[in-house]
């Protein structure tokens, strides 16, 4: 097996108006918040999904079903920490996550800062070594019609102590 794994995740939610908004692991102040079984922050989501599939280990749903009650309105960071666990019981670590964010509003590069200092003590890596990227659609789609949101991540993982055969 080689000593390094690659995964990606993507998802989608309906944003609506009075919910909280929570993404990469904080609130930020906006009048939609994602609509969602947990409490919908997509850039965790995102997360879990790519470490789950670099690890060959399913998605975010097989593991954290809608249709269980145990997690309806769950804390996201919560559900990225047991995948990190998971992840980690089968001998990997994380090297590096890359999300981008597609969002016509709010503005979120402001929130970066906050999201990636969160995420990096979730997850037990270095802020540098995780990257956060913000877009739009240009007003195209439900996404440009401000009706949800849509991220996707790329994340590397590694056995530690390992390297690959020249």
């Amino acid at each position: 097996m080689f000593p390094f794994r690659v995964g990606q995740g993507y998802d989608v939610h309906q944003l609506e108006e009075g919910r909280p908004f929570w993404l990469g692991g904080i609130q930020i102040p906006h009048t939609h918040g994602a609509k969602g079984h947990s409490d919908a922050d997509i850039i965790c989501h995102v997360i879990c999904d790519a470490l789950l599939g670099a690890a060959n280990m399913r998605n975010i749903g097989y593991h954290f079903s809608d249709k269980d009650p145990q997690w309806k309105g769950a804390d996201s960071k919560i559900l990225l920490s047991t995948v990190l666990k998971m992840v980690r019981q089968k001998g990997f670590e994380v090297g590096n996550i890359d999300v981008t964010v597609v969002l016509q509003n709010p503005k979120l590069n402001p929130h970066i800062p906050a999201m990636k200092s969160c995420l990096a003590t979730v997850i037990d890596i270095s802020e540098e070594d995780i990257s956060i990227k913000a877009t739009t659609s240009e007003h195209i789609g439900f996404v440009g019609r401000e009706e949800g949101i849509a991220g996707h991540c790329v994340a590397l993982i590694y056995t530690p102590g390992v390297l690959p055969n020249k």
